[in-house]
């Protein structure tokens, strides 16, 4: 690999990193950081919008307040560059409790699911930036 397709590969999985990390911890200013102004954000599979990125936003952090304990993990990522333009498809697992202070796994309230994430990406002045994102869920449980 080239010198420049590693740094767009870093870049990009800094992206990646930087959306679970955002969502996670509801850090709304840093998730608007990481889309374009015209992203397109489907969340339709999960029952979610599909919208620009403040109304994926506002319906995130309304859906998630329930859930103040979560986490993503973000894996199998395979990358496409194309010049400036790159699709990003990932896997990801997610775990949602009502409270931080629920350590056993099996207590009740929990809500876990997984799927892909489909990114289009393009690069702009201010780094690698998503132009939407598809998130295609393909389970979930509730205990």
């Amino acid at each position: 690999m080239e010198p420049r397709e590693l740094s767009d590969r870093l870049e990009i999985a800094e992206l990646l990193a930087r959306y679970a990390l955002a969502v996670d911890t509801g850090d709304w200013e840093l998730f608007s950081t990481l889309f374009t102004e015209d992203a397109t954000l489907d969340y339709a599979s999960a029952g979610g919008v599909t919208g620009t990125t403040a109304e994926a936003r506002a319906w995130l952090s309304a859906t998630l307040a329930g859930w103040p304990a979560r986490q993503h993990l973000i894996a199998s990522t395979v990358i496409r560059i194309d010049g400036d333009e790159a699709e990003v498809r990932a896997s990801f697992t997610d775990t949602l409790a009502p409270s931080g202070a629920m350590l056993k796994h099996d207590a009740p309230g929990f809500v876990k699911g997984g799927g892909w994430y489909h990114h289009r990406l393009i690069r702009t002045d201010g780094g690698w930036r998503s132009r939407g994102v598809v998130l295609e869920q393909i389970w979930r449980t509730i205990q």
